[in-house]
């Protein structure tokens, strides 16, 4: 994983929670490609190259036209497709130069503003992500792991980690449960259900939860993650992480807590649920920024693995760009959860 795959480019990542977008660009890289985004006047919005061909100054630091960017240098304006339009300075009837600027597509989907860094590609984000509607969402929250962005997705999905990395918080270090892990591959990615127990050890679980009918990872390319519970009584919780990989070392994490047929008032879930999943996602920042830097020190190493891995192979062959697994396909193991 020395290089990204081009046809990772070809897909859509979460770049900024929508309310940061305010009157100014906004700077934010994907996979080391820089983009400045920006609102038009009818609402919608633009994603151009962070750089003016001119003299290189980002075009992020400039103005938003109402339909376009503008330099903060020399003023060279350029419109939502990346063409120039404008140049201060030109004497009357002479017209700009042919140039341009890359223009990347961006949209706007439940609180987050979403980035494809190809001209082409896929028409929209996955349907895992799609699915999220505002109504039902109680938290939005952003943060940055310094850990590839494989390394980042294989911990949010693993449970094996849980019982060591947040013990009494996610499951109890000393209990643990016979399950069969099931893993099935899908048109976008994955899914692995957990069979065998209908509740779980930690405190998370004991203080909001019931007992559960499923319990699903999902993973839908190239960086969306998702752990969906559904309950005996009804409803459905979905814990939702997008990554987004600034560079080969460092990966921005957009969370989210989406609730469904469920008594959970969003200022319950700030009060009572949220600083326990903080807690829960700064443990995982911490060991993840710790296992980066150890790899540096041993440069080309590779990890030992074992059938309980689940998802670390597809996820590699996925960002290596491999090819994969017919859908419907997978495998079960039986695993101590």
């Amino acid at each position: 994983m020395s290089a990204w795959h081009p046809s990772l480019y070809r897909h859509w990542f979460a770049v900024a929670p929508a309310a940061a977008l305010r009157r100014q660009p906004l700077a934010v890289t994907v996979m080391d490609r820089h983009a400045a985004i920006a609102r038009c006047a009818d609402g919608g919005l633009l994603a151009l190259e962070d750089r003016c061909p001119h003299r290189h100054a980002p075009l992020s630091a400039g103005c938003a036209t109402g339909d376009g960017l503008s330099c903060p240098y020399h003023g060279w304006g350029f419109d939502r497709g990346g063409a120039l339009r404008e140049i201060p300075g030109l004497p009357p009837g002479q017209t700009p130069p042919a140039v341009r600027v890359r223009a990347f597509a961006a949209r706007e989907h439940d609180g987050l503003i979403w980035l494809r860094p190809d001209p082409e590609g896929a028409n929209a984000p996955s349907q895992l992500v799609q699915a999220l509607q505002p109504s039902a969402r109680r938290f939005l929250w952003r943060t940055r792991w310094d850990a590839h962005v494989v390394d980042a997705l294989e911990n949010f999905l693993d449970p094996l980690h849980t019982h060591l990395l947040h013990p009494g918080l996610v499951r109890r270090g000393g209990a643990r449960t016979a399950m069969r892990a099931e893993l099935r591959h899908t048109e976008e990615g994955f899914h692995v259900d957990y069979r065998g127990a209908a509740a779980q050890s930690g405190w998370l679980y004991r203080l909001f939860e019931s007992p559960r009918t499923l319990e699903r990872a999902h993973f839908a390319a190239p960086g969306s993650a998702q752990i969906e519970y559904r309950y005996a009584r009804g409803g459905r919780v979905r814990i939702s992480l997008h990554f987004t990989p600034l560079g080969m070392r460092s990966t921005d994490v957009f969370a989210s807590l989406h609730v469904e047929g469920r008594w959970a008032p969003a200022w319950a879930v700030r009060l009572l649920v949220w600083p326990l999943l903080r807690r829960v996602g700064e443990q995982d920042r911490r060991m993840l920024a710790l296992q980066s830097r150890n790899l540096q020190r041993y440069p080309g190493a590779r990890g030992a693995s074992t059938a309980l891995d689940l998802v670390r192979e597809p996820l590699r062959r996925y960002w290596d760009g491999e090819p994969l697994p017919a859908p419907g396909s997978g495998h079960d193991v039986e695993i101590m959860l």
